[in-house]
């Protein structure tokens, strides 16, 4: 079998990148081992324009954030549904001192961030003492049905390789690689974290972390927005049911849902909600999180037929469109990827 591209993975990136070659008419294969635990099918799909503490803006998010939008929506019209939707966050402080950071932010720039105009408004759902704040626009992706229709479609053209990946089959030329009997001009790496163990990229600075949600349902709870009181409540496609999490682990023995997370989590809803909730699921992932928190996207400097695109983190819901289509356009046409994430920037480690 010949094909230009090889893509390792359909997680949020391997699905991006080959939507993009798709629309390009480019030939392309994947191969994906169909991980229910893989970190883009744990995630909850929110694009969250700010992050941290004091409230600052996440990197790009005014070019990426539009151009994500825009893409869940094509390949929604696609496949004849919605994937994605304005929920715009309520975040509770939990002190005195983040309803002052978040104020002080408000004098400085209000792009994203809104003071709510009715402080008592979600007092029938919640429990909080020091007031909510507004972020808006944001988003929920369903990333879910993004992935499992995209699998489906490819199914169907015979265009996915149900299988794991093994390193030691690929076989790497200049400007060709072969793998058991498919040949193609390129391959890229989209695989999430197992991208940290191939040959051609172990060096580069990933820094995985470790992530557990909760899914819960609830018929009491209002949707019409992400909730946020350090950990996030998104409100999930399937009418009900609620994305609880995530943890930010840097240190872990296993990738494993935890007995603490589940206890601390429940103790903490206990508190927060004011609404019954079952918990219907746990379920915890590792992210392709990288050391400088940026993403991996290009070709390894003495093999221009492998590549890779990567290191998302907790962004991927809005960085993979743009830097899927970055990769897709400069295998078309040569075009330059965004320079902080461009893996050339580790030309001299990957080179050795």
């Amino acid at each position: 079998m010949q094909f230009d591209i090889l893509i390792i993975g359909q997680g949020i990136c391997g699905t991006m990148l080959s939507w993009f070659l798709h629309k390009a008419g480019k030939s392309f294969l994947i191969i994906d081992d169909n991980n229910v635990n893989a970190a883009s099918k744990v995630a909850a799909g929110i694009i969250n324009p700010v992050t941290g503490r004091r409230f600052v803006y996440s990197w790009m998010i005014d070019t990426v954030m539009p151009f994500a939008v825009q893409t869940y929506h094509e390949i929604g019209n696609f496949f004849g549904q919605s994937l994605i939707a304005q929920k715009d966050i309520i975040d509770f402080f939990p002190s005195p001192q983040m309803l002052n950071a978040f104020a002080t932010r408000l004098t400085e720039n209000d792009t994203y961030l809104h003071s709510y105009p009715d402080q008592n408004h979600f007092n029938r759902f919640f429990n909080y003492d020091f007031g909510c704040g507004q972020i808006s626009p944001a988003y929920i992706a369903d990333l879910s049905g993004l992935i499992s229709n995209w699998r489906q479609y490819l199914s169907t053209k015979n265009l996915l390789l149900e299988e794991c990946f093994d390193n030691s089959l690929l076989s790497v030329e200049k400007d060709f690689i072969n793998y058991q009997n498919i040949t193609a001009s390129k391959i890229i790496f989209c695989d999430g974290i197992n991208s940290s163990d191939v040959p051609w990229f172990n060096a580069l600075p990933f820094s995985p972390s470790k992530g557990e949600m909760l899914l819960i349902e609830s018929e009491e709870l209002t949707n019409e927005h992400i909730f946020k009181k350090g950990l996030m409540l998104a409100p999930l496609f399937q009418k009900h049911f609620f994305w609880v999490g995530s943890s930010y682990q840097w240190e872990y023995e296993h990738a494993n849902p935890t007995n603490e997370f589940y206890n601390q989590t429940k103790t903490f809803l206990n508190q927060w909600l004011k609404v019954p909730y079952k918990i219907i699921d746990h379920k915890a992932a590792l992210r392709p999180s990288t050391l400088e928190r940026r993403p991996f996207a290009g070709f390894h400097p003495q093999y221009n037929s492998v590549g890779i695109l990567n290191g998302m983190g907790t962004k991927g819901t809005s960085l993979a469109p743009f830097f899927a289509n970055q990769l897709a356009q400069n295998i078309l046409f040569n075009a330059p990827i965004t320079p902080e994430a461009d893996v050339k920037r580790f030309n001299r480690i990957l080179s050795k």
